[in-house]
This record gives structure tokens, C-alpha cells and sequence, in this order.
């Protein structure tokens, strides 16, 4: 029978420090994606499906094209379904734009075209998940909906020194610390955050701790 994994219970002083240092970080390392500057649903909506499993800067190209050519979900409800893969297929993974054609199909027709604000209702959507479901609600609706990938949990693991897991968004603690340690306000802005110090700083491999303001109260730091 197997042991259960001790799970560490951070310290609200050390949540506070956590967030601290990190806000700071972003006030000056954000990085710029035009999808960054607008609340409008819709575009946040389209970026978040072209940004699952691929990169910001991969994205950013086509994101742009595809605004251009479908300003509407109703654009993209009524496209040529071929024409959207076509469109898509620099970015890979084929069956997104199936899946994103059939959101739009069914936000115009059940939603009179427009995004809903409810996670309920984003999740009930073909190729949303709740990682692209809580940045949508996040970014464009400002609710404190932390997103958890595995990213995220690369620095919530090494800093809170939890044990890595190859699908930490399935966890229930790892979707508790999660929650637990994002502000209370501006959390799309948190999201970002740790999105760009993950791509940043808190990298897969050889992390730089050397240059990482977290390294002082980071279990993984201390134990190198």
C-alpha cells in the first residue's frame, strides 16, 4: 500500500513573501503580446486557443492574422471550417481549429454570440478546459481565477517544496496551493506573472537561480 506524500502547509507569511517578490519581478519582466492589451472577450478567447500547448512567441503571428480575417465570433462560427485549418496549421495540434469552430457555432447560437462570464459555461465548451476556461475569466472578465499548468506548478513545487507530478493540474493539492497563494485582486495580471517567470526564470532545466528573487526562501534553491 503506498505512503501517502507529506504535503507541506506553506505559512501565510511566506505566501505574502511569495507574492511579494513576484509582483515586484513582473512590474518590470512582463512580456508584451498584443492580446495583453485588451479586455475584449472575444480576442482573449481566440488567443487562449491558439496559446494551448504552444508558445507565446509561435502564437502571436497567427493571433494577429486571424483577428484580421474573423473580427467576430460570428466570423468564425460562419467560416469555412478548412480555411480555419489552413489558417492554424503553422501552429500545429490541426484539431484546435475544429474544436474552436465548434465554440463559436455554439456561442452563437446559445450564447447570442457573446462569451460567457460563467466558468460553468466556458468548461461545457468544446476545447475548453479549466486552464483556458480561468484565464479566460481571469483576463477578460477580472476574476480571481488562477490558471495551473505545468509551469505553474514547476515554481509552486520548487518553491513550497512539493513533490513534481506529470499531471499537477489533477491534483487537489496542487489546485489548492494554487488558489491559496494568487491575490486577491488583479490575478489575470498574477497569471502573467507566473506564466512569464516560468518561461523566464523558473525554467525547466538549469533554472536561474542565480538571478531568481525567490532563491532566499525557495526549497529547491536551498537544497542545490
Amino acid at each position: 500500500m503506498p505512503v501517502p506524500r507529506p504535503i507541506p502547509v506553506p505559512s501565510q507569511a511566506g505566501i505574502q513573501w511569495f507574492q511579494h517578490q513576484l509582483l515586484r519581478w513582473g512590474a518590470d519582466n512582463l512580456r508584451d503580446f498584443p492580446w495583453r492589451r485588451t479586455r475584449n472577450p472575444y480576442a482573449i478567447f481566440v488567443a487562449e486557443f491558439l496559446l494551448q500547448k504552444t508558445g507565446a512567441q509561435q502564437a502571436r503571428r497567427v493571433y494577429e492574422q486571424f483577428l484580421e480575417r474573423y473580427p467576430t465570433l460570428t466570423s468564425v462560427a460562419n467560416a469555412n471550417l478548412h480555411e480555419l485549418e489552413t489558417l492554424l496549421a503553422p501552429l500545429g495540434l490541426i484539431f484546435r481549429a475544429e474544436r474552436l469552430h465548434r465554440a463559436a457555432e455554439r456561442l452563437l447560437a446559445e450564447y447570442g454570440g457573446e462569451v460567457p462570464e460563467q466558468r460553468s459555461e466556458l468548461l461545457k465548451l468544446p476545447g475548453v478546459g479549466p486552464y483556458t476556461a480561468n484565464a479566460i475569466c481571469a483576463s477578460a472578465f477580472g476574476q480571481r481565477t488562477p490558471v495551473l499548468d505545468v509551469n505553474v506548478a514547476r515554481i509552486l513545487g520548487r518553491f513550497f517544496g512539493l513533490p513534481p507530478l506529470k499531471l499537477p493540474q489533477r491534483d487537489r493539492d496542487y489546485n489548492h496551493l494554487t488558489y491559496r497563494v494568487a491575490p486577491h485582486q488583479q490575478v489575470a495580471r498574477w497569471n502573467l506573472t507566473l506564466l512569464d517567470f516560468g518561461a523566464l526564470v523558473c525554467v525547466a532545466r538549469r533554472p536561474k537561480c542565480d538571478r531568481c528573487p525567490l532563491s532566499p526562501q525557495c526549497t529547491f534553491s536551498r537544497s542545490q
